[in-house]
């Protein structure tokens, strides 16, 4: 008898709460996400409108969005704890035992924390900024955003590269926008020994001052007064190779993103040129000897024979 009045009297409180617990944590959560995700989106809306408005860099602004963010999901877990009293009691017990727990969480989160660190030093001192073309980890790419975790950089193919801070703050990187973005490219040709230097080179000036990307002179000395007229575009002997002698041709082009696509034309364009000039670009030759079919005591005759005849074989 006395335990259905117990049963009877405990009831309705067991019932209520463990009712109303699973609803109080399930509203907040979805509260703290719907806050949170609407946060995020007015926070981008509104950070983009004032950097076109006020022209400043928006590295620091998605840094902050984030930051905010992560802000709101860290207050509602501690609605959540404060809320219920088992998970009250259970952070009370690990704040009690904080020595143990900070460096055991330590630990396990080096690597987020370090991650988190360096974004923030990546924001501060701006190595680079979102729309920045870079060369990272032999990939090149423009940054399309910064996070707490990670870095995003939209390679030339559209892929996505998904780099840890940590990672980007020990890395090298090429910064092909910062203060300058004008480029000076190479393209490397190889001629024949028996054609002529000189027209070779008139061929790669020409071809490469008619090309509508390659910066005149006037172009560049608005941006580097130092170059001097006739020196923007230069084709220098790089090396006497074993079969060929190997050109280099330099251009200025107004920024990276046309460098690429500017030497492959030219070097099309100036190819047909030698063509019909005569100017030889040669293949390399060896002279092949095969050790088994020879006389122990025989000496082997090599012949030599100019580029474009392709391999002799001697017995």
């Amino acid at each position: 008898m006395i335990f259905a009045e117990t049963i009877a009297n405990y009831w309705p409180q067991w019932l209520s709460w463990n009712v109303a617990t699973p609803i109080f944590i399930f509203i907040i959560i979805v509260a703290t996400v719907f806050f949170a995700r609407l946060s995020d989106r007015l926070l981008q809306v509104y950070f983009n409108k004032a950097c076109l408005k006020l022209r400043v860099d928006p590295t620091g602004y998605r840094l902050l969005r984030h930051l905010i963010v992560a802000a709101i999901y860290i207050v509602g877990l501690i609605v959540v704890i404060s809320g219920v009293p088992q998970l009250r009691t259970l952070s009370v017990a690990l704040f009690a035992g904080a020595g143990f727990a900070g460096i055991v969480i330590g630990f396990a989160a080096q690597s987020t924390l370090a991650n988190i660190v360096s974004g923030i030093s990546l924001a501060v001192f701006h190595p680079f900024r979102v729309g920045d073309i870079v060369t990272i980890h032999n990939e090149y790419g423009t940054i399309s955003d910064l996070t707490l975790r990670h870095t995003v950089v939209v390679t030339w193919d559209n892929r996505r590269l998904i780099i840890p801070n940590s990672i980007i703050s020990e890395e090298a990187i090429i910064n092909w926008s910062i203060e300058d973005p004008t480029v000076i490219w190479p393209v490397n040709i190889g001629i024949s020994y028996d054609s002529d230097i000189d027209l070779a080179r008139s061929i790669m000036e020409d071809e490469a001052r008619e090309h509508p990307n390659v910066m005149d002179h006037y172009e560049v000395s608005r941006i580097h007064p130092e170059v001097t007229e006739g020196s923007e575009i230069k084709v220098l002997l790089t090396e006497l190779g074993d079969f060929a002698v190997n050109l280099r041709l330099m251009f200025w082009v107004r920024d990276r993103s046309l460098a690429y696509f500017t030497g492959c034309e030219l070097m099309e364009s100036i190819k047909k040129r030698f063509d019909v000039e005569g100017i030889e670009i040669p293949y390399p030759y060896r002279t092949i000897l095969y050790k088994k079919d020879m006389h122990p005591n025989a000496v082997p005759k090599q012949e030599d024979e100019g580029p474009g005849t392709g391999a002799d074989v001697g017995a």
